[in-house]
């Protein structure tokens, strides 16, 4: 009895000190590389997150992979393996969470994607069930240009986007969108995030004269075709894509971007919603937070993809923590089915609600079309 006794008070302070385990989790964000004006405000966004979620302490630990898609594998395999992390967050682009997903199915933890295509959790399989994302699904986006080409009288469209998954996922989604529209594409063309001129593609588009160009890209190499466009004194309507929304596009692209159309998600012009908008009071705290750490007009769309992965974790990890402890392949698998469940969550970019055939959770909330005026972003109604 003198021995069992010990042994009991060794047993319970053990399961205490299991209860009392750290949530860690692993994040990979392009902060360098052609992706940097998204991955940064990401980054930045990781520093404005909860350190604390159902008691328990969160560790983040946060890797760069500068825009490449082996860098983004190998950075998840290091997560999983030298820090056990319970989730992975990330990674910036397509092609980079495309190439992690055999990652995180292997290890079975669940990840939560800061990357556009409906690719990367689309259609749900064994691997994809490990997967979410918090960005609108490229359809979504394609039917808001769509839509507002339409009512623009649009009826031919030239296509420039990237040569990677970015570009031929909305190439794909915007052909099914225009078709819907009866808006005929009359060019695709394509180039490489890290090109420096663009001359041969737009020299096809401007001889084809569509009555509007829609330019795939994401970041600051997204300007480049419209640069060139002007430069040959293309004069017909412009749009991008959700993948330009942040300042460093602005700055880059200067009166060269001017009077362009793109889908962005609402949290981009909150200040300017109306005040029934179902996504105005999320997307504010949002605002607010990121401008008072890092100053006013800094803020970026790209982090608030960051800010709802943050959110959807928040939601689940209490649940999760009801049936297992962090660091075991129960708790991961508890939180991966506790973000299946996650319902009305609002977001910076909409109101998420999980199921086990959608992994993105968001509708028509979680988006407005937008107007570059004077260097800035003008709400359309």
């Amino acid at each position: 009895m003198k021995l069992l006794k010990p042994l009991a008070i060794a047993a319970l302070a053990l399961a205490s000190q299991l209860a009392q385990a750290d949530i860690n989790v692993g994040v990979t964000v392009s902060a360098t590389g052609p992706a940097a004006s998204l991955g940064i405000p990401e980054k930045n966004t990781i520093e404005l997150m909860p350190q604390s979620i159902g008691g328990q302490k969160i560790n983040y630990i946060v890797l760069d992979d500068a825009s490449d898609t082996t860098a983004a594998v190998s950075n998840t395999r290091k997560l999983i393996s030298e820090h056990k992390v319970d989730i992975i967050l990330g990674s910036t682009i397509t092609p980079n969470s495309l190439a992690m997903i055999d990652v995180v199915a292997e290890a079975q933890t669940p990840m939560i994607s800061m990357a556009a295509s409906a690719r990367i959790v689309e259609p749900q399989d064994a691997k994809k069930r490990w997967v979410f994302k918090t960005p609108q699904n490229d359809i979504m986006m394609s039917m808001a240009i769509a839509n507002h080409m339409a009512k623009s009288g649009v009826k031919t469209v030239a296509f420039i986007g990237f040569s990677d998954a970015y570009g031929e996922g909305w190439f794909q989604e915007f052909s099914k969108s225009a078709a819907l529209k009866n808006i005929q594409i009359t060019v695709n063309e394509r180039y490489a995030r890290s090109d420096t001129s663009v001359t041969g593609q737009v020299l096809k588009t401007v001889a084809a004269k569509p009555d509007a160009v829609l330019i795939a890209g994401s970041g600051t190499p997204a300007a480049l075709p419209q640069k060139a466009l002007k430069e040959r004194g293309y004069a017909g309507k412009l749009y991008q894509t959700h993948g330009v929304a942040n300042a460093d596009f602005l700055r880059v692209g200067g009166k060269d971007v001017e009077g362009t159309f793109l889908p962005v998600g609402p949290m981009l012009v909150v200040d300017q919603l109306p005040l029934g908008h179902p996504v105005k009071a999320a997307g504010t705290n949002y605002v607010k937070a990121y401008e008072a750490k890092y100053g006013a007009g800094s803020v970026s769309t790209f982090g608030g993809h960051a800010w709802d992965a943050g959110l959807l974790m928040s939601a689940a990890v209490p649940v999760a923590l009801k049936s297992a402890t962090p660091g075991t392949p129960a708790f991961r698998a508890a939180l991966r089915d506790a973000l299946e469940q996650v319902k009305d969550v609002a977001g910076a970019h909409g109101i998420f609600s999980m199921s086990a055939s959608d992994h993105l959770g968001l509708d028509d909330r979680a988006y407005v079309m937008v107007k570059i005026e004077n260097g800035t972003w003008k709400y359309q109604p």
